[in-house]
């Protein structure tokens, strides 16, 4: 019976360029040639979501990888230079942040090292709550029309911290350019001196080094794949210290995606019909023929009850005494619904950053501990005293909103008197009432917003001096058209006229010729800037150990897909082990080559190097076929570690024998057991050095199948989940296999064994699902050998949901 069962197959429309499955779910994730990010999952193959490639975002995806929770996916664009986290649940872009050079590999490691520093830290990492209140949930009715967020709220944003554990995510591109983002978001280490593209990476659960696999052009311009090891010694020391800052760091990260989307949904709540009365008295100023000022053309109004022609025609033809009511209630609507997101949103939002910024503080000025990793108290004073501004901005906004308030209730409520008047209409009597005070409220009404109006018109075009909260959030760099008067507040003057306050770093200064979106501007630039010094001094802390050449590229595989091609990395967390799997291909093509590190740089591992050959016969005559193939020659096209114990290789035989191709589990327990040594000789390549590799026989039991019907080239693995995904070579035929099954009876053997007719297969899999409970009891059984059951799309997005969430 074959060792694997097949429980997926499919044609896709277009070439697969990454593939990798969920650490926690039966969920492998497909990035294609169009930019299109794909979810299924393993049964019979059935797609989850997908997400089409953005403009905004980019159309290059170039690598991938999944956050040791399995709730967020990370990916990276070659053509915008960005890297985007996206949400699993429901395929949503939850954060974005731009690299110098585009990634070409990246690895997402969870750290598995304890000590009681921790643990009292996982214990007490909450402690925020019991002083902060929870954020509000930003309103579902706001859809926002930011370029990179699509219906966002707030509970999937702090979604993005994750668990406390420390998680980093390393990335690697061009020109020997690495970046460490701990928990996938804050920048932790940016590295230098490394040679070469990144080919793969690899962090050590521990933190005590990296691994890169590079290609380097050597002196006659040849490619050479290499192997570097980087001392990542200072994180592993500083482990308790680092993950204190890095999260006190990712908290911050994502109150800025907070308050971001916060403004993105007060600028929709200050609508369009705001503007209404701007445009229509700037056209009224474009289009009358009299030299009277706007001003002077309302004044005779509310003094005379008389108006010109022009502006009648104004009132009664363009804005009618049913829009005017309408403009009315929308303004009121709208400035009702900015106050509460400022007071709710964008204060709650500004006072937890202040509290997390006063604990980075506090752990900058405990110089023992953090001064090593970069901390600078100035620099976080800095970031407080602008998160204060922010906060005074947002007050500032607050008193304009009142008074606007205010001030436009009092003004329609005269003109739309005005106006049923110059229509002859019936005035209710509570309307009818204006008292002196009340003139003098609207002409100092109409003094304060349509003075000078030529002049306003002049400098912001179509802009209007009539809606003020409106300037407040345009994301624009000039000043404020209408800045709040000021002339009268005491504790401005009091201030001026302080010598000892004016300068005060006490105080928080207000640029009160700004609008909101330049404070926030400002103030993320300066908290970007204070983050940035410890990725600096890390980065400089971390010294390459290792740097080993391993073979050169033969010039056939240049058209190859490099996301694909070997080497492979493999971190073994219980022996301490970097792993690297490889092929050299013009060299020994019939060998597969695998080479052990210590994490510790300064570890010696003997039998460092070993390789497998693999013209061994197979071990394996239950059935005639297997007796008459077992003299077949393999080369490996592609190996990845299915455990630490375990390669998962897909391997081709000869020519001669028409190149077929098996999926096979290669145990190392006998390989790693060698007592030859081998010694690298340091000034030659791996490659130059091969007849003293050590070399074992190819051990496959009856741990493998062969591929029919398809030029399989490409194997993704999970071991934690069992599954394995095969690609063809052309990159659009797929199929799923669950790895460790149990015995079946022989019908169900045969049928397996055949490859089945897709649409029979999905047919099959979807009456077989009815009944099923949930995705949990389905990744259950598929893990002790039950079915794989399709069930109806939205079934499936509404579990996964439950699941994920």
């Amino acid at each position: 019976m074959p060792a694997f069962r097949q429980v997926g197959e499919k044609q896709l429309p277009n070439p697969v360029l990454c593939m990798a499955w969920s650490p926690k779910r039966d969920l492998i994730a497909l990035a294609n040639t169009t930019g299109e990010l794909l979810l299924h999952r393993l049964a019979s193959f059935q797609r989850v979501w997908s997400l089409p490639p953005s403009e905004y975002t980019g159309k290059e995806i170039t690598a991938l990888a999944w956050r040791p929770d399995g709730k967020i996916l990370a990916f990276s664009l070659g053509d915008t230079k960005q890297v985007v986290l996206c949400g699993v649940e429901k395929a949503e872009i939850l954060h974005v942040f731009p690299m110098q050079s585009p990634v070409t590999c990246m690895h997402w490691m969870e750290v598995m090292e304890e000590s009681s520093a921790l643990s009292s830290f996982y214990n007490s990492e909450d402690e925020s709550k019991l002083f902060l209140p929870k954020l509000p949930t930003l309103p579902k009715s706001y859809s926002t029309t930011s370029k990179i967020f699509s219906e966002e709220k707030s509970d999937e944003i702090l979604n993005l911290l994750g668990e406390v554990r420390l998680n980093v995510l390393v990335l690697g591109g061009d020109a020997g350019f690495v970046e460490l983002y701990a928990y996938g978001m804050y920048k932790i280490a940016t590295l230098g001196g490394v040679s070469g593209t990144c080919r793969s990476l690899s962090l050590s659960s521990d933190l005590k080094s990296l691994s890169i696999i590079t290609e380097v052009r050597s002196a006659d311009n040849n490619p050479e794949i290499c192997y570097i090891q980087l001392d990542t010694g200072l994180l592993s020391d500083c482990l308790p210290e680092v993950t204190r800052m890095a999260r006190k760091f990712t908290h911050i990260s994502t109150l800025l995606q907070y308050l971001h989307l916060s403004l993105t949904c007060m600028c929709e709540a200050w609508e369009d019909i705001l503007m209404q009365m701007d445009l229509r008295l700037t056209k009224f100023v474009q289009e009358k023929n009299t030299s009277t000022q706007v001003q002077d053309e309302f004044l005779e109004l509310l003094l005379w009850g008389q108006s010109s022609p022009e502006l009648q025609a104004l009132l009664m033809n363009q804005l009618t005494v049913k829009g005017l009511k309408k403009l009315g209630q929308s303004i009121e609507s709208s400035y009702s619904s900015i106050q509460k997101l400022v007071i709710s949103h964008l204060q709650s939002g500004s006072e937890a950053l202040l509290y997390h910024l006063s604990e980075v503080k506090g752990m900058s000025l405990w110089k023992q501990k953090f001064e090593p990793l970069g901390l600078d108290s100035a620099a976080i004073e800095g970031a407080i005293t602008a998160v204060g501004s922010f906060s005074l901005k947002a007050n500032e906004l607050l008193q304009v909103i009142d008074k606007s308030m205010k001030n436009f209730k009092a003004f329609f409520r005269w003109l739309y008197v005005a106006m049923l008047r110059m229509c002859e209409e019936h005035v209710p009597p509570e309307l009818n009432k204006m008292t002196q005070k009340d003139i003098a409220f609207v002409a100092d009404f109409l003094s304060e917003h349509f003075s000078e109006n030529e002049e306003l018109f002049d400098r912001k075009g179509k802009y209007f001096n009539v809606e003020r909260v409106g300037q407040y959030l345009k994301d624009e760099d000039e000043d404020l058209v209408s800045p709040p008067n000021t002339k009268g507040n005491q504790w401005l003057r009091f201030l001026q006229e302080s010598s000892h306050l004016k300068e005060s770093p006490l105080l928080f200064p207000s640029f009160p010729q700004k609008s909101l979106h330049f404070v926030k501007r400002m103030m993320e630039n300066v908290i970007e800037h204070c983050l940035q010094n410890p990725a600096e001094v890390i980065g400089k802390s971390v010294k390459q150990a290792l740097f080993l050449p391993l073979y050169t590229v033969p010039e056939s595989s240049e058209n190859t897909p490099r996301l694909f091609e070997l080497p492979s990395l493999w971190n073994d967390k219980k022996a301490k082990l970097h792993y690297v799997v490889f092929c050299m291909p013009e060299i020994s093509p019939c060998k597969l080559y695998v080479l052990r590190k210590g994490t510790d740089p300064n570890r010696h591992i003997p039998n460092s190097v070993m390789s497998i050959d693999l013209r061994h016969h197979l071990d394996n005559a239950d059935n005639d076929d297997a007796a008459a193939q077992s003299h077949y020659v393999y080369s490996c096209l592609d190996a990845r570690f299915y455990d630490d114990e375990m390669l998962t290789v897909v391997l081709r035989g000869s020519e001669e024998q028409n190149s077929w191709r098996v999926l096979a589990q290669l145990p190392l327990a006998s390989s790693l057991n060698c007592e030859t040594e081998f010694n690298w000789e340091p000034n030659l390549r791996l490659d130059q050095q091969t007849s003293a590799i050590p070399c074992h026989d190819l051990v496959l039991g009856n741990q493998w199948r062969e591929l029919e019907n398809m030029k399989a080239q490409f194997v993704a693995v999970n071991g934690i989940r069992k599954v394995a995904c095969v690609l063809s070579a052309n990159l659009r035929h797929i199929r799923v296999f669950e790895m460790d099954v149990e015995d079946e009876d022989d019908e169900g053997a045969d049928s397996q064994n055949a490859s089945a007719d897709q649409d029979g297969l999905d047919t099959t899999m979807t009456s077989q699902g009815q009944g099923e409970g949930s995705l949990e009891a389905e990744g259950e059984a598929g893990e002790q050998g039950g079915d794989g059951f399709q069930k109806p799309k939205e079934q499936l997005e509404s579990e996964e949901a439950v699941e994920l969430s």
